[in-house]
């Protein structure tokens, strides 16, 4: 089990929302990433960069044909951020009270 540690990081939903695809993967082509985030190309390569820079992801180009192929994984210390973040966020939630209940 993880720590749980808020990571400010990866939290926007853009990159939470990459994070967690690259959690699912071993490895995730630019292309299907681009499609499932619904950015352009200028906009993942940042989102890419920012997260490499801090070491949670790991970027592979490579030629495939005439075409030059990208694609991304999170690193080890990616995928500890994550986890860590899914589990300060599974506290957060779990301290919520309903409304009515004390401390509401």
């Amino acid at each position: 089990m993880s720590t749980a540690r808020f990571d400010e990081l990866i939290h926007p939903s853009t990159r939470l929302t990459l994070v967690a695809t690259l959690a699912a993967a071993d490895w995730a082509e630019f292309a299907f990433l681009k499609d499932r985030l619904g950015l352009s190309d200028s906009a993942l390569s940042k989102q890419l960069a920012t997260l490499e820079e801090a070491g949670y992801v790991s970027t592979e180009r490579r030629l495939e044909g005439s075409r030059r192929k990208v694609r991304a994984r999170l690193t080890t210390a990616g995928r500890a951020a994550f986890d860590g973040h899914i589990a300060a966020l599974r506290d957060i939630v779990a301290g919520a009270t309903a409304p009515g209940e004390p401390g509401v």
